[in-house]
C-alpha cells in the first residue's frame, strides 16, 4: 500500500474518501497535471505548478494553498512512496456540493487529490519510433486549459489503440492540431514546425523543453500550423509530452515517414534532451 495527497495531507491510499457530490466525479470541473519524476527528482515540477495555477484561473477557481506548499507536498509524496522513475498526478476539482451546473455558493473548499505510480522510460518508442493514426478534433474549443474533460481524447486514443497505433493525431479540418496526449511536431529542410500555443492545443510543457532544445542546437523553430497532407511529407515528424518524452512517429496510417526510420534531427533533439533530465539513464 502507498501514499496518497488529500488535500494537504498525505495520508495511507484506503484513507481517502471521494464524495459521490464531488464535482470534479460528476461534471470534471477540475484541472489536473502530471509530472515526470527520474531518479527521485521531479523534472520541471515549478512549470507544472505554474500551468495548474494558470488553468485554475481560467475557469474562475481558486487554489487553496499556495505553489510552494503544493510544490512542498508533491515533494513529499515522492519520497513517502520512495519513488524512482515515474509519474505523479495530482488534481484539483471545484469542491463538493448539491449538484447543480452553475459554481457552488458559500465556502466551497476545492479538493486536491494526488498519487505518485512507477512508470520507466519509453525506451524502444523512443529507439525505433511508432504508429498513428489521424483522427478528427471532435474537443471543445478551450484545450489550451488542461481540465478533467477528457472524453474526445479518450474516444480518440481508443480509436488509434484499435488501430494498432500508438497515438492520435487530431486535425480540425484537415488542420493538424496536437496528440490525444501529445504536442505533434514535424521537421522540413531543418526547421521544426508545431501548431501555435493557442486555444486549440494544449501548451505542453515537455512542448516548451523541446523548442528550447532546437533554439540550443541552432534549429529554426516556426509555430504555424500544418495540414495532413503536410504532416505526410514531412522529412521527420516526433510527439511529445510528460511521459513520452520525444517519441518518432514513423508511419500515420500506413504511410511511412521519412521511410519508416527515425531522422538525424530527432535523434539530435532527444540527445539535447537528453541533458536536462536529472540523472537519467542515457538512450
Amino acid at each position: 500500500m502507498g501514499f496518497t495527497l488529500w488535500n494537504d495531507k498525505i495520508v495511507k491510499d484506503d484513507e481517502v474518501i471521494i464524495d459521490k457530490e464531488d464535482r470534479g466525479y460528476q461534471f470534471g470541473d477540475g484541472i489536473y497535471e502530471v509530472v515526470k519524476v527520474y531518479n527521485g527528482e521531479m523534472f520541471t515540477i515549478n512549470e507544472h505548478i505554474d500551468r495548474l495555477y494558470a488553468s485554475a484561473e481560467k475557469i474562475r477557481m481558486s487554489i487553496p494553498y499556495s505553489k510552494e506548499k503544493l510544490h512542498q507536498l508533491l515533494k513529499e509524496l515522492v519520497e513517502k512512496n520512495g519513488l524512482g522513475t515515474g509519474i505523479i498526478y495530482f488534481q484539483v476539482s471545484r469542491g463538493v456540493a448539491p449538484r447543480a451546473h452553475q459554481f457552488p455558493e458559500g465556502d466551497v473548499k476545492p479538493v486536491l487529490i494526488g498519487y505518485t505510480r512507477e512508470n520507466p522510460r519509453p525506451m524502444e518508442n523512443l529507439e525505433k519510433g511508432v504508429k498513428a493514426t489521424f483522427v478528427e478534433d471532435i474537443r471543445w474549443l478551450r484545450c489550451d486549459i488542461k481540465t478533467l474533460n477528457l472524453l474526445g481524447a479518450v474516444l480518440a486514443k481508443q480509436e488509434a489503440h484499435e488501430k494498432g497505433c500508438y497515438e492520435a493525431i487530431l486535425h480540425r479540418h484537415n488542420t493538424v492540431t496536437e496528440g490525444a496526449s501529445t504536442n505533434v511536431f514535424g521537421i522540413k529542410d531543418g526547421i521544426l514546425y508545431t501548431h501555435p500555443a493557442n486555444n486549440l492545443i494544449l501548451k505542453g510543457i515537455t512542448r516548451d523543453v523541446v523548442i528550447a532544445c532546437a533554439e540550443e542546437i541552432n534549429m529554426p523553430v516556426k509555430e504555424i500550423p500544418f495540414t495532413t497532407y503536410e504532416a505526410l511529407k514531412m522529412d521527420e515528424l516526433f510527439v511529445t509530452s510528460t511521459t513520452s518524452e520525444i517519441t518518432p512517429v514513423i508511419e500515420i496510417d500506413g504511410k511511412f515517414i521519412n521511410d519508416g526510420k527515425v531522422g538525424e534531427w530527432t535523434r539530435k533533439l532527444q540527445q539535447q534532451f537528453e541533458t536536462k533530465i536529472p540523472k537519467a539513464l542515457h538512450i
